[in-house]
């Protein structure tokens, strides 16, 4: 049986994403009105693979520090609910969902 859990703690998400092979990264999107905003993303390597290269450019997604996604994390009030799982599957919920 497969549990969720939802993490909002940074130590807790970067262990998660970390123990799945995970790096951190930004996408730049442009919403409706042209205005530029930024859309976490994580990138991870497949099982039985070399660690995931560092994101490029190339793929639309930005790779960036752990300090830089988790200040945008916060700043969107997002968290990261997470399935126990070998295969990393991941979603990003709103923190004020979980009240």
């Amino acid at each position: 049986m497969n549990t969720a859990y939802t993490l909002t703690r940074h130590r807790d998400i970067q262990n998660w994403v970390a123990g799945h092979r995970g790096l951190p990264a930004i996408r730049r999107m442009v919403n409706d009105f042209g205005e530029p905003h930024a859309r976490l993303a994580l990138r991870f390597s497949k099982p039985g693979t070399a660690p995931v290269s560092t994101p490029s450019l190339d793929d639309g997604i930005s790779p960036c520090s752990w300090t830089a996604w988790l200040a945008e994390l916060d700043r969107q009030h997002l968290a990261l609910k997470v399935l126990d799982t070998r295969q990393p599957d991941f979603e990003f919920v709103e923190r004020k969902d979980l009240n």
